[in-house]
């Protein structure tokens, strides 16, 4: 093997590591993405849970004056 075709093997390998590395960063922020979008709904949820208790509770309350 000469320094040429050693060089370029080197250079192949360093590209399919950064191929690898954009496709491992791509997929890890893909997934950030859906648990936030994931808590975001989670959160929504929560909320609306919370005004519809406090709302069953004021109409509890004015029923009892």
């Amino acid at each position: 093997m000469d320094f040429h075709s050693t060089s370029f093997q080197a250079g192949q390998a360093k590209g399919q590591a950064q191929e690898k590395t954009s496709q491992f960063m791509d997929k890890a922020s893909n997934a950030a993405q859906s648990a936030m979008e994931s808590c975001q709904e989670t959160g929504q949820q929560i909320k609306a849970k919370a005004q519809g208790a406090a709302e069953t509770v004021k109409s509890k309350v004015s029923a009892n004056k």
